[in-house]
């Protein structure tokens, strides 16, 4: 359908590749020492910063997953847009300033600060790996949906090869950019996505005489919904459990930014607490208008293309914004917005592959094995192979996950970062109390609870959506586990502290607190 002109396709996304690796390569040739190579030296200003945090945080997900769900399931696709854009009200509020007090370079050095170091860095890493695979196997899995429909693949042998491909160049760009050339991978998307979907929802909208009701009624035409599409309960209606489900949707999507690392870690690319705070202020601006642009793609595609002929192309739900740009543009749109959807995922996967190798390289290499001892050299080495294996595990992760509707996946990933992280994070900063073993008892029941839900939910067998689905070992009724994972992992750390007989350090939580809303003592102009 789309590929009779792979040649103009692959030429512009080639062009960006090349132009993005060169810019990796300049910058990255400075990094003199591990700070500049995990925090880019702390040298980005608060717009810089923001822009690429839209940029690291806009993934495939948001691009081609959530157009997909709208064109789908209509108004219950939006959701997942809504709650993405709340979601920065906590990281403003309540993260981003004390995170960039607190901590130097991971996640692991803020939940360790008044912690026994050895233990919980280990946690934090293990925290940091399993969420950063998980949230790269579906971005992997986008790009072989993307490239799927770019070349007219069909076979899932062709798509594996593509989604290695996009592997190696990741490895790539955290190879020899580190933090540095990665934001600016990072920022230069993030325009790119910006302005793409921009244009595509001016157009549309003049298409239809600028009136979105006109392309909301021409979309409930396209649709066996009719006009229940534009209505709430397409997906998550009709049932008490369903709307549970939504619920429990909602409740990750909403706390989980707040816990990614590779999110959080972007924190530390900035010299203060205050140009935190306006990172977070850019990246909310840019994100709210992303995502009122997706309503227009969303419902701009079931509009023109319809969603039998979504769900029948190469990638399914996935190709809904790429077949839209073809249907309005022709090849030379559909290679821009497929280059931009690539760019995307180039430089989320960048990030999370850059968050995953720094916290083994610095919480387990360096403080776990060398016990704070290690030689800067050795240790960015470490991280460099890191990355290599993650890299790796990533690739054979998002050829298994090929297929699935990205967003869904990721919203999986969310509830693992809320689950593992949120209740440590709040505890650690705002619980005199809490302790070693609480730390500890939060980060592992937390994961190890919402692994389990998922494994035996209806997300992995059971339905004609599921990973698995000609198997059915599901028991967990919820399609996500936060609701119940989410509560449970601050459950356990609260038990965890009231059992425990170790006392925590008073000294240490006062030193936290100070720092962690002052910035005194933590090295910041």
């Amino acid at each position: 359908m789309t590929g009779g002109n792979t040649a103009i396709n692959l030429g512009v996304f080639a062009v960006f590749v090349v132009i993005t690796l060169f810019v990796v390569y300049r910058v990255g040739n400075r990094n003199a020492s591990a700070s500049d190579y995990y925090a880019a030296g702390s040298s980005f200003t608060g717009p810089q910063n923001g822009v690429a945090l839209s940029g690291d945080f806009l993934s495939a997900a948001s691009f081609l997953g959530i157009s997909g769900s709208i064109a789908v399931n209509g108004y219950d696709g939006f959701l997942y847009s809504i709650g993405w854009v709340v979601s920065w009200l906590m990281g403003l509020m309540i993260i981003a300033e004390r995170l960039r007090n607190t901590g130097r370079f991971t996640l692991g050095d803020v939940l360790a600060f008044r912690m026994r170091q050895r233990p919980v860095r280990a946690a934090a890493a293990n925290v940091t790996l399993v969420i950063s695979l998980f949230y790269m196997i579906a971005q992997m899995a986008g790009a072989g949906a993307l490239m799927a429909l770019l070349l007219d693949v069909h076979t899932k042998g062709g798509q594996a090869l593509v989604i290695a491909v996009v592997g190696v160049v990741m490895v790539m760009y955290v190879l020899v950019g580190g933090m540095k050339g990665t934001t600016w991978v990072q920022i230069i998307k993030a325009v790119l996505l910006i302005l793409c979907v921009t244009l595509m929802t001016v157009f549309l909208l003049g298409k239809f005489g600028f009136s979105l009701s006109s392309i909301l009624e021409t979309a409930s035409l396209r649709t066996p919904l009719g006009p229940e599409v534009l209505e709430p309960g397409a997906r998550y209606g009709g049932s008490p459990l369903a709307r549970l489900d939504f619920i429990s949707l909602a409740l990750a999507l909403v706390l989980g930014t707040a816990s990614l690392p590779h999110v959080l870690m972007r924190f530390y690319t900035v010299p203060n607490a205050r140009e935190a705070r306006r990172s977070v202020v850019w990246a909310t601006w840019m994100m709210a208008t992303f995502y009122l642009c997706t309503l227009v793609i969303g419902f701009g595609s079931l509009a023109l293309v319809g969603s039998d002929a979504i769900k029948a192309a190469p990638g399914g739900e996935n190709s809904a914004a790429p077949l839209l740009a073809f249907r309005i543009g022709g090849a030379v749109l559909l290679g821009i917005v497929c280059a931009v959807a690539f760019a995307t995922i180039l430089a989320v996967v960048a990030g999370l592959t850059l968050t995953a190798s720094a916290s083994f390289a610095h919480d387990v290499y360096a403080n776990v094995i060398k016990r704070g001892a290690a030689d800067p050299r050795s240790e960015l080495r470490v991280a460099r192979l890191t990355a290599v294996v993650v890299g790796l595990l990533a690739i054979v992760g998002g050829i298994a996950a090929n297929g699935q509707n990205v967003a869904f996946l990721v919203a999986l990933a969310f509830a693992l970062a809320a689950s593992a992280n949120l209740s440590t994070i709040i505890y650690s900063m705002f619980w005199k109390r809490f302790n070693t073993n609480g730390t500890l008892w939060a980060i592992y029941g937390g994961l190890g609870s919402c692994i389990v839900l998922i494994a035996f939910s209806p997300a992995m067998s059971g339905t004609k959506t599921s990973v698995f689905p000609d198997a059915d070992f599901a028991w967990f009724p919820l399609g996500n586990p936060g609701l119940v994972s989410i509560p449970l992992s601050f459950l356990c750390g609260w038990l965890g502290t009231l059992l425990s007989r170790e006392r925590a350090d008073p000294a240490k939580q006062a030193e936290m607190e100070v720092r962690s809303l002052t910035g005194i003592g933590s090295g910041l102009r």
